[in-house]
């Protein structure tokens, strides 16, 4: 009888010990999404925990303002990137009382004790997608949003930008080409001469794999994952040696285009999913995530070398009612029960 206790206590303490969460390391310097679109995540207050835990620093989140985040990041530290939902860009853009009403529910009543970094007034708006009809708000919003932060003497200590993504870009080869399409650059060109009044940076969404998924014949897997051997494309002096990078330097190009002249780009996604379409597996997802983890530290871009990229991987966890194809639920870093999916570094 005492042998059979003894082992069910090292049994139950094993049991107990893996339902841990392990802690990565790996992560420190990068933001990390935090998405809720899931039925079993932890809470929002053992979520901030979970990125003091894992020292990351930075965190955007999406949708509605969740309040009960909000709070929980109080006094954490985290740099947030707090977004406007697209459906609400039309009343922000129209009624500046509403901005400012919005600005003092989601900022002013958590400041200082929350750390806000930039505020993204819509997300991925595409003049000629199913968002098109958010086009012509999402200037106007950016200003009055600007304008409410500045009434409450933020203006200067939180930036106002907007996220956009690469399917506004119309030309993308050569890197050094890039440029927005005619609609995109016409939507975009007030924008980022917005951005550069205001000493704002430009933030973008970057996947490499959706790039790599819709086009596998041009796009060579370890181009896109940080491992080829050498320069797979040479664009006049620059060498590119990863997919990413390409993808960030002809953002520039076409940033610089349309007025930008040395804007600073935040890569504000990035990620690569572990299962559900073409080359999504756990190697390749570990792969990518440790390596541009590691990338994005201080090498730069071909364009602009030997500087850091404010990058915020996309996601912490697995979203299991996240609508779209079966990827979009699985580019969580941790699985909800705040396992780790993969090793990030290299010991």
């Amino acid at each position: 009888m005492a042998v059979s206790s003894a082992a069910s206590l090292i049994l139950l303490v094993t049991l107990i010990s893996c339902l841990e969460p392990t802690i990565v390391q790996g992560l420190e310097g990068v933001g990390v999404c935090n998405g809720r679109h899931a039925n079993d995540l932890p809470s929002e207050q053992e979520v901030v925990e979970f990125y003091k835990d894992n020292g990351i620093g930075k965190m955007r989140i999406y949708g509605d303002p969740n309040q009960a985040t909000l709070n929980a990041l109080r006094s954490s530290g985290i740099q947030l990137i707090l977004d406007v939902p697209n459906p609400d860009l039309e009343a922000l853009a129209m009624d500046a009382s509403s901005a400012k009403q919005w600005v003092q529910t989601n900022v002013v009543n958590f400041f200082p004790d929350v750390n806000f970094r930039y505020i993204s007034v819509g997300n991925e708006v595409n003049p000629n997608g199913v968002s098109s009809r958010f086009t012509q708000f999402v200037l106007p919003a950016m200003k009055n949003i600007h304008d409410a932060l500045a009434a409450a003497s933020l203006g200067d200590q939180i930036k106002v930008s907007t996220a956009t993504y690469m399917a506004l870009i119309g030309n993308s080869y050569p890197p050094s080409e890039g440029s927005f399409s005619a609609d995109a650059k016409t939507f975009l060109a007030p924008i980022i001469d917005f951005l550069g009044q205001t000493g704002a940076p430009l933030l973008a969404n970057i996947y490499p794999y959706f790039a790599y998924h819709d086009d596998t014949q041009n796009i060579q897997l370890p181009y896109a994952l940080f491992t080829a051997a050498g320069v797979v494309v040479q664009d006049g002096e620059f060498g590119y040696q990863n997919l990413f990078d390409a993808m960030v330097d002809t953002m520039h190009a076409a940033v610089e285009r349309a007025g930008g002249r040395g804007m600073e780009i935040v890569v504000s996604e990035t990620g690569w999913p572990s299962e559900g379409g073409t080359g999504a597996t756990m190697e390749n997802a570990a792969t990518y995530y440790r390596n541009l983890i590691q990338h994005v530290k201080g090498s730069g871009t071909p364009m602009r070398p030997g500087k850091a990229i404010e990058t915020y991987l996309f996601a912490m966890f697995d979203e299991n009612q996240k609508d779209g194809d079966e990827t979009e639920r699985h580019f969580g870093l941790f699985y909800p029960n705040k396992q780790p999916k993969y090793q990030l570094n290299d010991s």
